[in-house]
């Protein structure tokens, strides 16, 4: 298992790529903001989605998860990578969706 210091990181870079782009980034491109190996990333992004659902980390709240049987992230809480019926704009910008 990926020590909590990793864990955190990921659970930053996550949140932060969605602020940024406003969808969650790629394993692979995780991979590049913590200085990972891509599966390295795509572990760690699994153990955080477990993490966060059920472990050590449910208290942090809300909805994680990844699309049935791949790595691709479609919700990490508040957020939603897929279009919801909940768009959400800053300054006159909407990139964002909310759960």
């Amino acid at each position: 298992m990926a020590d909590r210091k990793l864990l955190a990181g990921t659970y930053y870079a996550i949140l932060s790529g969605f602020v940024r782009d406003g969808r969650a980034l790629h394993y692979t491109d995780l991979a590049v903001t913590l200085g990972l190996r891509p599966e390295a990333a795509r572990q760690a992004q699994q153990e955080l989605l477990a993490a966060l659902t059920g472990g050590d980390f449910a208290a942090a709240g809300g909805a994680h998860w990844a699309h049935p049987d791949t790595d691709y992230i479609a919700s990490f809480s508040p957020f939603s990578n897929l279009a919801t019926q909940y768009p959400i704009s800053i300054d006159g910008q909407q990139k964002w969706y909310g759960q």
